[in-house]
C-alpha cells in the first residue's frame, strides 16, 4: 500500500506548495465545484444533523470543516486524516483552534459514525489500474469497517468523454460502484451522479 500511495502523497505535497491551501493546492478546478463536491457527500449525514462523529479521509487543508462551519453549529466531532504531511501542516495553519482535529495518514483510528472521501481515487499516476482498483476495494473495506452508520465517496466517471481524460487519473464504473456498495456494505444505497461535475458520489447507509 505505501508504495501505491507514497507517489500520491509526493503529487499533493508538490500541488499544495505550488498553490497553497486553495482549490488548486488540492488539484480542484475552483471553489464553487469543491462546495458543490462537498455537498454531495454530506448528503450521508441525516437531516438536521445533531451530535455524530465523521472522519474525513483525504481531508487536504481542511476545506471541508470550513464548509461545515459555514453551515452553523451542527454538533459534528470532526476529523481529518490525509496521506500529505504537507497538507496537513496547511490544514492545522489554518485551523489553529482545531489543530488537533488534523492528522497525517490514510484513516482514523476510532470507529466513527460516518466517514466521507473525497477525491482519493481519482490519481493513480502510474499504478495499473487492477492494482488501483484492488487498493479501491479495500479502501472501501475500511471505510465500512470504521464506521457504524455510513460513509460517502467519490470518483471520477467511466462516463467522461474520452478525448477529456487524463493518463493519470483513475475513471471508475459507477454501475460497478454501486453494485459493490449494494452486495458488500448495506442496502441503503444511492447513486448521484446528476450535479454537473465529471465525477459521481456514492452514499452508504447503514442500518440502524
Amino acid at each position: 500500500m505505501d508504495r501505491i500511495l507514497q507517489p500520491v502523497a509526493d503529487y499533493y505535497s508538490e500541488k499544495v506548495r505550488a498553490h497553497g491551501a486553495t482549490p488548486g493546492g488540492a488539484d480542484w478546478n475552483g471553489a464553487e465545484s469543491q462546495h458543490l463536491r462537498f455537498t454531495q457527500l454530506l448528503r450521508i449525514l441525516p437531516p438536521g444533523t445533531g451530535p455524530l462523529t465523521l472522519d474525513d479521509c483525504g481531508c487536504g487543508y481542511g476545506a471541508l470543516l470550513d464548509h461545515i462551519k459555514a453551515q452553523g453549529p451542527v454538533g459534528i466531532d470532526y476529523a481529518g486524516f490525509d496521506i500529505s504531511a504537507d497538507m496537513i501542516a496547511q490544514a492545522r495553519a489554518r485551523h489553529p483552534a482545531d489543530r488537533d482535529r488534523f492528522q497525517v495518514g490514510a484513516r482514523g483510528t476510532r470507529r466513527a459514525g460516518f466517514a466521507v472521501a473525497s477525491g482519493i481515487f481519482n490519481v493513480r499516476l502510474d499504478t495499473p489500474t487492477a492494482e488501483w482498483e484492488r487498493h479501491i476495494a479495500a479502501t472501501l473495506d475500511l471505510l465500512h469497517e470504521g464506521t457504524s452508520r455510513g460513509f460517502a465517496f467519490n470518483c471520477l466517471t467511466a462516463y467522461s468523454d474520452p478525448p477529456k481524460r487524463r493518463p493519470d487519473l483513475y475513471y471508475g464504473d459507477p454501475c460497478f460502484y454501486f453494485d459493490l456498495c449494494k452486495r458488500r456494505y448495506a442496502r441503503n444505497v444511492a447513486l448521484l451522479h446528476d450535479y454537473g461535475l465529471y465525477e459521481f458520489t456514492l452514499l452508504v447507509r447503514k442500518q440502524p
